[in-house]
C-alpha cells in the first residue's frame, strides 16, 4: 500500500520530537512501514499492478493513539451518580438515600453482568475508540475484588484481543481497593497467594497495577503486591499521588516501573526521580476534568524536571470518555502543552509507558503501520476543532480498519431530508 501527498507526514526526529514531511509519501508492505518521505522515498516500494494508493492530498498522515489507561471493561454506568454530582444538592440527596456511589457500585454491576454482556458491551467501546484513532490500547481490570470476577474480566479482555483488529494490553488492576466488609490486610492475602498465581498460570495479563494512596494501599503495601507479581512474570505499574502523597511515585522510581499515573500530587522531588529511571508519567486530564479535581496535574512542573509523559483517556464509568483528540484538548487548554508535546504524549508517550515503542507509537521505517488519515491540513486542527472528529480513514498494521464514508452519502442523506423522503 501507498499513501501520497499528505499534506502533512507526521513523523518522530532523531530527537524524539515531531517531523513534519510537506507532500509526505509512506509505503507499506505486510504489516509494517517500509519507506516514507517525498515521493522518491516510496517509488522503489511501487507496483502499479498490486499496490493499493491512498490519496491523502490535504490531509495529515499520523501515527495511531496509543492509550495507555483505561478500565475498558466494566459492567452498568454511573450516569445518575455523575448528573447528580454536578450540583452540591444533588450529590447530597445521593448520600440521603444510601445510594451506593464510586468503585463499589460498578463492581457490584460488573460481577452482575455475564462475560457475554461484558464481552458486547466493551467492545462497542473499542470499535468507538477504532473509530476515533486510537489504534493501542491498554486494558485494567479492577471491577471485580475476586478471584472469580477478576478472572472473568480478564477473560473478557482475551476474547476482545481476539475480535478486535486494536492491540490490546492487559492489566491486572485486583488492587483497585477491596470487598466492602472485608479487611486489607486478609484481601492483600488473597491478592498475593492467590490471585497473582493464577492470572500468571492462564496467561491473563501482562502488567500488574496497585492504587496507592491515602485509603488505599501503603507505599510499603504496593511493594509486596507488585514484587509479588514481578515474581510471576508480570511488570508493575501504579495509581498513585492521586489524591495524596504518600510515596508511590518513589516506589515507581525505585522499581523502574515503566509508568506512574496521575500523579496530581507528586512533588517536583519525586518527577525528578521518576524522568532518572525513565518513568513515565501517565497523565489524565479527562478524570481532572470530570471529577473536578482540586489539584490537577503540573505538567509544567514535570517538563522541568525531564520526566517523559503519556496521554490517556482513564475510560471507565467515572470518567466515560472514547477519544484521545479530546484528551489532548483538554492537554493543551487546560494544562499548557503545545499541540506537538500532546501528539506526542497521545502516541509515542502512550506506546513508552506499555513497552512497546519499538513496534507503535511513530511512523518509523520498521514499525507496524498503525496510521490515522486525518481530514485536515494541519495537524494542530485536532487540538483547534473542539468536540470535532478528524478521522478519515483508520489503518492497523497496515490495513484499513476504520473510514468515514464518502463525503456524497452525506450529501445524499441532506438532500433526502430536504426532499421529505
Amino acid at each position: 500500500m501507498i499513501i501520497s501527498g499528505a499534506s502533512e507526514l507526521v513523523t518522530l526526529a532523531p530527537d524524539g520530537t515531531i517531523e513534519i514531511v510537506k507532500d509526505g509519501w509512506l509505503a507499506i508492505q505486510g504489516e509494517r512501514i517500509v519507506a516514507l518521505g517525498d515521493k522518491s522515498a516510496v517509488t522503489p516500494w511501487y507496483d502499479e499492478n498490486i499496490t493499493q494508493r491512498i490519496d491523502a492530498r490535504g490531509k495529515v498522515v499520523a501515527p495511531g493513539f496509543v492509550d495507555c489507561h483505561t478500565h475498558l471493561v466494566f459492567g452498568g454506568s454511573r450516569v445518575n451518580e455523575y448528573a447528580a454530582g454536578l450540583t452540591a444538592a444533588g450529590a447530597l440527596e445521593l448520600k440521603k438515600k444510601g445510594v451506593r456511589t464510586g468503585i463499589h457500585a460498578t463492581v457490584e454491576d460488573t460481577r452482575g453482568a455475564s462475560a457475554a454482556e461484558l464481552f458486547m458491551q466493551a467492545l462497542s467501546r473499542l470499535d468507538r475508540m477504532l473509530a476515533a484513532g486510537t489504534t493501542t490500547v491498554e486494558s485494567k481490570s479492577g471491577y471485580g475484588l475476586s478471584t472469580e470476577a477478576e478472572i472473568k474480566i480478564l477473560e473478557v479482555n482475551r476474547q476482545l484481543k481476539k475480535c478486535s483488529p486494536v492491540d490490546l494490553s492487559v492489566t491486572f488492576l485486583g488492587a483497585h481497593g477491596w470487598p466492602l466488609g472485608g479487611s486489607r490486610k486478609a484481601y492483600m492475602d488473597v491478592l498475593i497467594n492467590e490471585m497473582i498465581p493464577r492470572v500468571a498460570e492462564l496467561g491473563l495479563a501482562q502488567f500488574c497495577d496497585v492504587w496507592c494512596d491515602e485509603g488505599y494501599y501503603s507505599a510499603e503495601e504496593a511493594a509486596d503486591i507488585l514484587n509479588a507479581a514481578l515474581d510471576f512474570g508480570l511488570r508493575p505499574k501504579i495509581h498513585t499521588d492521586a489524591y495524596s502523597y504518600i510515596g508511590g511515585s518513589d516506589l515507581a522510581a525505585g522499581m523502574k516501573m515503566l509508568s506512574a499515573d496521575h500523579l496530581n500530587y507528586t512533588p517536583a522531588a519525586s518527577m525528578r526521580k521518576l524522568a532518572e529511571a525513565d518513568v513515565v508519567g501517565v497523565l489524565l486530564p479527562a478524570l481532572d476534568f470530570a471529577v473536578q479535581h482540586k489539584r490537577p496535574f503540573d505538567y509544567l512542573q514535570m517538563k522541568e524536571q525531564g520526566m517523559t509523559v503519556a496521554l490517556a483517556t482513564n475510560l471507565c464509568p467515572g470518567c466515560w470518555l472514547e477519544s484521545m483528540q479530546l484528551v489532548m484538548v483538554l492537554a493543551c487548554r487546560l494544562y499548557q502543552m503545545s499541540p506537538e508535546e500532546a501528539l506526542l504524549a497521545a502516541t509515542i508517550g502512550g506506546a513508552k509507558a506499555l513497552g512497546l515503542d519499538q513496534d507503535c507509537g511513530s511512523l518509523e521505517i520498521g514499525k507496524y503501520a498503525d496510521i490515522q488519515i486525518w481530514d485536515v491540513p494541519h495537524y494542530a486542527h485536532v487540538i483547534y476543532r473542539l468536540g470535532g472528529i478528524v478521522v478519515d480513514k483508520v489503518l492497523k498494521k497496515g490495513r484499513i480498519v476504520a473510514e468515514r464514508p464518502p463525503k456524497d452519502v452525506h450529501f445524499a442523506i441532506r438532500d433526502s431530508v430536504k426532499d421529505g423522503s
